[in-house]
Order: C-alpha cells, then sequence, then structure tokens
C-alpha cells in the first residue's frame, strides 16, 4: 500500500459549477493527498459528477480553481491531464463496444510507447480482473454491467495514473458484483494508486475510505476520517436510512 503522506495531488477550492442553467456546485474546498483514498459521498444530484467533470476538464469552471501536482489545471483538457495523470473512470462506464477487451485495455496505454511495458501491464490487469482473461477476445459491448465497469478501470490503469478518479463504480451492478467492484477498488488503492471515489453507496464508500467528504446541493457539509462519518448519526440518518 502506498506510504501516506502529507503531500496534496488535488486541491480544489471554490470551485463553482453551472450546469445546464442551474448552479450545479456552489463553492467547494477539497484535497485529496498522495497514497489517500477519498470518498465523495451525496445523493443523487448533489453536484458529485459535475465536480468530477470540472476536475478532469469536461465541464468549465465558473468560479474558484483546481491545482494538481501544486499547478492550477483550470481550463486544461482531459487530453493533457490523462498524460500528467489524472484519470477519471466515467459515470457509465465508457467502454468501447466495438473492440475487444484487450483492444480496449490497448487504448487506455494510447499515451505510452513501452511496448514491452504496456504488455506486461495487460498482464497485470488480467491477474486483477481475471474475469477479463477469460473473455479477452470478446467485445466489449457484450458483456455485463460488472464485467464493464472492471474493464473501464483495466483501462483506466493501463495509463499509470497517480490520482485515478472513479465516478459511481456500483452504479446499477448487481449486489455480488457491488462487493467485486469495492474488493477491487480496495486492490487497486493497496497497490499505491490515490484514488477519489464519487459514490451514493455511502456506507461501502466511506468504510474504504482514509477520509471522506458528504456533498448535498453542491456544497460540502462534512469532512472526516472515513469510519468517523460512517458511525455518525447524521450521516446514518441521511444516507443509510437509520
Amino acid at each position: 500500500m502506498a506510504e501516506k503522506s502529507n503531500k496534496v495531488l488535488l486541491q480544489v477550492k471554490g470551485l463553482k459549477v453551472a450546469y445546464g442553467g442551474i448552479q450545479a456546485v456552489k463553492g467547494v474546498d477539497f484535497e485529496v493527498r498522495e497514497g489517500e483514498l477519498v470518498s465523495l459521498i451525496g445523493s443523487n444530484g448533489a453536484g458529485k459528477t459535475t465536480t468530477m467533470k470540472a476536475i478532469t476538464g469536461t465541464l468549465p469552471i465558473n468560479d474558484g480553481d483546481i491545482e494538481y501536482l501544486g499547478e492550477s489545471i483550470r481550463g486544461k483538457g482531459a487530453w493533457d491531464l490523462v498524460k500528467k495523470g489524472l484519470v477519471m473512470v466515467p459515470e457509465g462506464r465508457g467502454v468501447f463496444a466495438r473492440m475487444t477487451i484487450t483492444e480496449n485495455l490497448q487504448m487506455g496505454a494510447y499515451i505510452r510507447n513501452d511496448k514491452a511495458g504496456i504488455a506486461a501491464d495487460i498482464e497485470k490487469m488480467f491477474s486483477i480482473f481475471p474475469r477479463l482473461r477469460e473473455r479477452k477476445d470478446q467485445l466489449a459491448g457484450t458483456m455485463s454491467g460488472g464485467e464493464q465497469q472492471m474493464l473501464a478501470m483495466g483501462r483506466a490503469l493501463m495509463s499509470q495514473p497517480k490520482v485515478l478518479l472513479l465516478d459511481e463504480p456500483s452504479m446499477g451492478l448487481s449486489p455480488i458484483m457491488v462487493d467485486k467492484i469495492f474488493e477491487v477498488v480496495r486492490d487497486v488503492y493497496a497497490l499505491g494508486v490515490t484514488i477519489l471515489l464519487v459514490e451514493q453507496n455511502a456506507s461501502r464508500a466511506l468504510a474504504i475510505a482514509d477520509r471522506g467528504y458528504v456533498m448535498e446541493s453542491g456544497l460540502i457539509t462534512m469532512t472526516g476520517p472515513g469510519q468517523e462519518l460512517l458511525s455518525d448519526p447524521r450521516v446514518r440518518a441521511a444516507y443509510l436510512g437509520e
């Protein structure tokens, strides 16, 4: 597992984002330090995905700033950020449906030119996700939602991210597959990858997090260690139905 450090890799400051004429993110501040798994939880419509899109340059920012590796990335395109090691697995997975599993993984390494390293990393992905090895020549669009989620995560890892953003990885999956996806998130974290996890499944997301942030109506309303938030009566009442 990665050494925790106080080095801040990603810092969001006073972020405001309007989306479809609505002020979806109203001024949020949070940070992700090297070696951490940070969970951002909140109900549907809280502004979590909008925040992720702003970080990765796929939505414009109205106000505030985003710093990655100590530099502002405001206005930078996703293609630039991937080269710098800031990589997102989007909500809805977004696999290349008419390409095979292996081809999808190769696409994840598009910015790399170390052929031997790429081949070794594809083998590594097959060891993390044995189900992908079994189906390596299958078209991605013919796989189940859970398998596509594994592929999307594997494809992102092929780009050798410094910070991996996961947007709702368990959405729409069967309970058994949800278990598997959270197991994989823990395994990836154990490899030393710094992770920002956005999830509606608050109990699962906080249970594996070093730290968590609670987002409501475009604002961060609570923050603290994952286990502390998990046992907080306000979080339990709002997100765990207690």
